[in-house]
C-alpha cells in the first residue's frame, strides 16, 4: 500500500520541538524526510534533558521518528555545495532556525527557487514583522504575546502557560497543513512557493474565542466567566470552558492532585444531572428554572455537583454521569496517558525500539487515512545515513564522501 507523500522528499534542517514535529507527521505520511544536523553534536535536543548518560534524549527521539539524518557543514564550502545538489532533488525544505539565518548562509528564498523553481520552502519564526520580530522565541513567550497566558490560570493569580506545547507542536500542525496546501497547489502550477508562519500568529489562531470575547465585553459582562464583574480585557477563566456551555473540574473520591472529573453544563441534560445528584427540588425552584438563570449561579451549581462527585471515584463517577448524557471526561494524569490501554489500541502511545536506548514509548500520529498507515519507527543515529543518503541521491563515491568528511562537511 503507498503513503499519501510517497515519493515526496523533505529536507529537514529544523531543531528543537516545533520544526522536528512538523517534519515528522511528514514522515509518518510517507515522505522521505532527511535530517540535517550539524557534525559532532547534532540537533541540540540529542543532549538536553538526558535520562540516559550518552543515549540520544527522550526529547529527540520522540520528536524525530521516521526520518533519515545527516550531517553537513554549512559552514564550508563544500557543505554548502551538498546542501545546493539535495535541494535540487528535493521537494520541501522545512527550517526553523533565527531570523536571516538562512540568508547568511546564502540560501535565500530567491535562491533557493533559482536552484529548484518546485521547492516548497518552508520556515517557523517566532514572530512576524513589528516591535517582536528579532525577539527571541520559546513557548511560553508565544504563549505569552499571543494571548494565551493572559487568559489562563485563576482571576486571583498570575498567568499561566499551558501544559499542551501549543506554541510549539501546535505551530508544528499549522505548518504541516501550510505545507499540505502548498504542494498541492503544485500539482496544477508546476511552482514550489515559500511557506511561513510565526509562533505568535498560530497562538492568535488557537484564542479566537477569546477575541470572540474581548469584543463581547464591550457590550457587557461574560457571566460564563468565574468573575463576571466588567473590565477592559478578558479575565483568566479558571476552568470555565471558554465556550457556550458552563463547565468546570471537579474534585472526586481520593484526594489525589488529578482526581477530578470535568463537567459540562448543557440544557438539556440540566433534569437528569438535578435528579443524580440528589436535588431534584432545583427543578421547581424558579431560580434555577431558565439556563440563563441558572448561568448566575454557576458558583452554587458547581458547589452542589461538587458535593457529589467528592462521593464517587473519577472514573465512576464518568461512568454514571455518561450514561446519562452528561458531557464529562475524567482528569487523565501523565501516567495514567502512557498506560492507557485505549491508546495503545489505537495507536496513539506506541512502543519504538532504539538501538542505544532500548524500548521506550512516544505518541502516535494524531490523525488517520485509511489509505496510508502509519508505523512509527526509530529516530536516527547523528550521522547514520550520510553515506546512504548521498549515494543514493547524488550517486557520488564513498572515497568522495570519505574526502568531505575529513575536510569537515560532514
Amino acid at each position: 500500500m503507498t503513503k499519501a507523500f510517497e515519493g515526496i522528499r523533505v529536507l529537514d534542517m529544523t531543531h528543537v520541538q516545533a520544526g522536528p514535529v512538523c517534519t515528522q507527521l511528514l514522515a509518518w505520511m510517507g515522505a522521505d524526510v532527511i535530517k540535517i544536523e550539524p557534525p559532532g553534536r547534532g540537533d541540540v535536543t540529542r543532549s538536553q534533558l538526558r535520562d540516559l548518560p550518552g543515549v540520544d534524549s527522550l526529547y529527540f527521539t520522540m520528536l524525530n521518528c521516521n526520518k533519515r539524518g545527516i550531517t553537513l557543514n554549512l559552514k564550508s564550502d563544500e557543505g554548502k555545495v551538498i546542501l545546493e545538489e539535495l535541494v535540487r532533488r528535493s521537494d520541501v525544505l522545512v527550517e526553523n532556525f533565527a531570523p536571516g539565518a538562512m540568508d547568511r548562509l546564502g540560501f535565500t528564498w530567491e535562491r533557493l527557487h533559482e536552484l529548484n523553481p518546485r521547492l516548497i520552502f518552508a520556515s517557523l519564526k517566532g514572530f512576524g514583522p513589528g516591535v517582536l520580530e528579532d525577539a527571541k522565541a520559546y513557548e511560553a513567550i508565544a504563549q505569552a504575546t499571543g494571548g494565551a497566558m493572559s487568559t489562563t490560570g485563576f482571576e486571583d493569580g498570575p498567568p499561566t502557560v499551558s501544559g499542551a506545547q501549543v506554541g510549539d507542536s501546535g505551530n508544528a500542525v499549522h505548518l504541516f497543513g501550510a505545507i499540505c496546501a502548498a504542494l498541492y497547489q503544485r500539482t496544477s502550477t508546476g511552482r514550489g512557493q515559500r511557506v511561513q508562519i510565526a509562533m505568535r500568529d498560530g497562538i492568535l489562531n488557537l484564542c479566537r474565542v477569546k477575541l470572540r470575547d474581548q469584543q463581547r465585553l464591550q457590550h457587557g459582562p461574560l457571566a460564563e466567566y468565574p468573575n463576571p464583574t466588567p473590565g477592559d480585557a478578558v479575565p483568566r477563566a479558571g476552568n470555565a470552558s471558554g465556550g457556550g456551555q458552563p463547565g468546570s473540574a471537579l474534585r472526586c473520591k481520593g484526594g489525589g492532585p488529578n482526581d477530578y472529573l470535568y463537567v459540562v453544563i448543557q440544557p438539556q441534560v440540566w433534569e437528569p444531572l438535578a435528579r443524580k445528584i440528589g436535588r431534584a427540588d432545583l427543578l421547581d425552584d424558579p431560580e434555577y428554572a431558565t439556563p440563563d438563570k441558572r448561568l448566575s449561579r454557576l458558583r452554587d451549581i458547581f458547589a452542589m455537583l461538587e458535593e457529589w462527585t467528592l462521593t464517587q471515584e473519577k472514573w465512576e463517577a464518568f461512568r454514571q454521569l455518561n450514561a446519562i448524557g452528561v458531557p464529562c471526561g475524567p482528569v487523565m494524569d501523565t501516567r495514567e496517558l502512557l498506560d492507557d490501554p485505549d491508546l495503545a489500541a489505537s495507536g496513539m502511545v506506541v512502543e519504538v525500539d532504539h538501538p542505544e536506548r532500548g524500548v521506550f514509548k512516544t505518541v502516535g500520529c494524531p490523525f488517520s487515512l485509511s489509505d496510508s498507515p502509519v508505523q512509527v519507527t526509530r529516530s536516527p543515529l547523528l550521522g547514520e545515513h550520510n553515506v546512504e543518503v548521498l549515494t543514493e541521491l547524488l550517486d557520488w563515491p564513498e572515497d568522495e564522501l570519505e574526502r568531505l568528511s575529513a575536510a569537515g562537511a560532514m
